[in-house]
C-alpha cells in the first residue's frame, strides 16, 4: 500500500537518477580526502552557498553541533532563538558536546531575533560571567517560517561589531531563498557558518552540509574526526548529494505552492483553523480541537486511509508537502480529512 506522508520532509524517498548515481559512484577514502565524489560535493556545496569551503556530516543536528563545537571553547554561552531547532530538537547537545551555555531570546512572529535584545545579551567583560562565543540565527525557521535577509544583516551587523561570528542553521536555506525569491547567497552572507540539509524536501537519503571560510572548515575537519564523523567510501551519498543541490533545489516551488493551496482548502474546513503566519515554506499548521476528533483517533484514522502524520505539538497538527506528495495527494488528503471530521 502506497502511503501520502506528510509527516515531514524528511521522508522523501531518493529519486532513480539519485539511485543510480549512487550504485555507480566512484569512491575513496573521505579520510585520506581522496573520494572523487565527496571532493566534488563539497566544492560544488561551498559554491552554491558563497563560502570557500564545505564538510559533509550525516546529519543537520551534527552539522549544527559541529560549528558549536568549531567556534567556541568550553564555558562559553551562545545567543540563540529560545524556539529554534538546536535548543529544542538536539537533545541538550550543545552542553554535552561544545560544552557550552545557551542564552535564549524571544523571537518574533516570523522566528526572527531582535538586534537591539541580541546586543543587550551579549555578556560585558566580567569575570563573574560566561563569555559570548557564538550568535546562532535560523532560516526557514522550524515553526515553517522565513525571517528577512534585512533582519539577519542587522544580526550580522551586531556581531560585527562585538567580535563575534554568526551560524546560521539553514536546515531549509533553500525553501528559505524560494520563499524571499532571493539567492540563496544573500542569506548566506550574513553568516560565517551555515549548516543545510541534503535530505529535508532534497531527496537525498543522508547528509548535510556544513560550510565556511577555509581556516574555520579546517578546524572543523578535526572536530568531525573526533565526533565519530569519518566516514570512509561517503562518495556513495555524496552521489546523490550533488543531484540534491543541482536539481532538487531548483523544484521546491512546486512544494510551496501545494502548502499554500493545502493551507487555503483546510482552512474552509469547519472545525479547522490553520495558522496563517506559518506557511511561508512547505508547512501547514494548524488547530483541530480535541472536541471535533480525538489526537490518537485521527491519526490513526488517517493511517488507516493510507496518511501518515504525526500527533499534535503544542497544540497544533502540522502537514509537510515535498517531491513525494502531489497535487493530486494533496486533494485527496483535504477530502479525506472532510470525511473524518464533518
Amino acid at each position: 500500500m502506497r502511503f501520502i506522508d506528510l509527516r515531514s520532509d524528511t521522508v522523501t524517498m531518493p529519486t532513480d537518477k539519485m539511485r543510480k548515481a549512487m550504485a555507480e559512484a566512484e569512491v575513496g577514502d573521505s579520510i585520506y580526502r581522496d573520494d572523487p565524489t565527496l571532493n566534488e560535493l563539497e566544492k560544488r556545496a561551498a559554491e552554491k552557498v558563497g563560502k570557500e569551503a564545505a564538510i559533509f556530516v550525516p546529519s543537520g543536528t551534527f552539522g549544527n553541533q559541529l560549528c558549536l563545537f568549531t567556534h567556541c571553547t568550553r564555558g562559553q554561552e551562545i545567543i540563540i532563538g529560545k524556539d529554534y531547532h538546536i535548543v529544542v530538537h538536539e537533545v541538550g547537545a550543545p552542553a554535552v558536546i561544545a560544552g557550552v551555555q545557551l542564552r535564549t531570546l524571544e523571537t518574533g512572529i516570523k522566528g526572527e531575533l531582535d538586534p537591539k535584545e541580541v546586543e543587550k545579551a551579549i555578556r560585558r567583560d566580567d569575570i563573574h560571567e560566561p563569555s559570548t562565543g557564538l550568535i546562532c540565527v535560523e532560516n526557514a525557521c522550524l515553526g515553517g517560517t522565513v525571517v528577512s535577509v534585512e533582519n539577519l544583516k542587522e544580526i550580522k551587523e551586531v556581531a560585527e561589531r562585538h567580535n563575534l561570528p554568526v551560524h546560521l542553521d539553514g536546515a531549509r536555506i533553500f525553501n528559505a531563498a524560494e520563499a524571499l525569491g532571493v539567492d540563496v547567497k544573500e542569506i548566506t552572507a550574513q553568516c560565517d557558518s551555515v549548516m543545510f540539509c541534503l535530505s529535508k524536501g532534497l531527496g537525498a537519503p543522508v547528509g548535510s552540509i556544513v560550510a565556511g571560510s577555509r581556516e574555520f572548515i579546517e578546524k572543523a575537519r578535526r572536530k568531525q574526526k573526533l565526533m565519530g564523523g569519518g566516514m570512509r567510501q561517503v562518495g556513495i551519498l555524496a552521489a546523490a548529494g550533488l543531484i540534491a543541490i543541482d536539481e532538487m533545489t531548483e523544484r521546491l516551488s512546486i512544494d510551496h505552492e501545494n502548502s499554500h493551496y493545502l493551507a487555503e482548502k483546510l482552512d474552509e474546513i469547519d472545525g479547522i483553523t490553520v495558522n496563517k503566519n506559518t506557511n511561508d515554506i512547505s508547512m501547514v499548521y494548524f488547530v483541530l480541537p480535541e472536541t471535533v476528533i480525538e489526537e490518537k483517533e485521527f491519526v490513526q484514522k488517517m493511517y488507516d486511509k493510507g496518511i501518515k502524520i504525526s500527533g499534535m505539538e503544542n497544540g497544533e497538527y502540522r502537514f509537510v508537502t515535498h517531491v513525494n506528495v502531489s497535487r493530486e495527494d494533496v486533494d485527496y488528503v483535504i477530502d479525506t480529512v472532510k470525511e473524518l471530521i464533518g
